[in-house]
């Protein structure tokens, strides 16, 4: 399980004294333990759900620490992110995003962007840590703006 494997990489991390990726594994079990007080059991599904809302957290934390010139702490944050990308399933294509997308909306015979929100209900859970919702979102308002 994914969960395991971020335990053991922290428990190899603290042997290596690698700081960062400590610190930040760290960050990850902690977060997967609050979960689990919801939760008697997290499966992967749930352990990628937290890890997508911590990388999320670290993006925005690098643009508003560029924004007020903070590189040292900008710096940190991109450390951090490409380690929590580690455990994140690979990004999904464009392609294989637009035909996600064209399915559903040939699926719910939707042809106006009046039908976004169904289009966003049938496409994000096929999707699910895959793609950013913010990503989806643009593409789907521009392939219902197309027809």
């Amino acid at each position: 399980m994914l969960k395991d494997e971020i335990y053991e990489d922290l428990k190899k991390a603290m042997k290596a004294r690698e700081e960062v990726r400590v610190r930040t594994l760290r960050m990850a079990v902690a977060a997967i333990k609050n979960k689990l007080v919801d939760k008697k059991d997290l499966g992967d599904e749930d352990v990628i759900e937290i890890l997508t809302k911590e990388a999320k957290l670290r993006k925005d934390s690098i643009e508003e620490y560029t924004k007020a010139n903070r590189e040292d702490l900008a710096q940190s944050e991109r450390e951090e992110l490409e380690i929590i990308k580690e455990y994140l399933p690979e990004k999904m294509g464009e392609d294989e995003l637009r035909t996600i997308i064209l399915d559903a909306i040939e699926e719910q015979n939707v042809n106006s962007p009046t039908g976004l929100g169904l289009i966003m209900k049938t496409v994000m859970p096929k999707v699910k840590g895959r793609a950013d919702g913010k990503r989806v979102n643009k593409m789907v308002r521009d392939i219902l703006s197309d027809l």
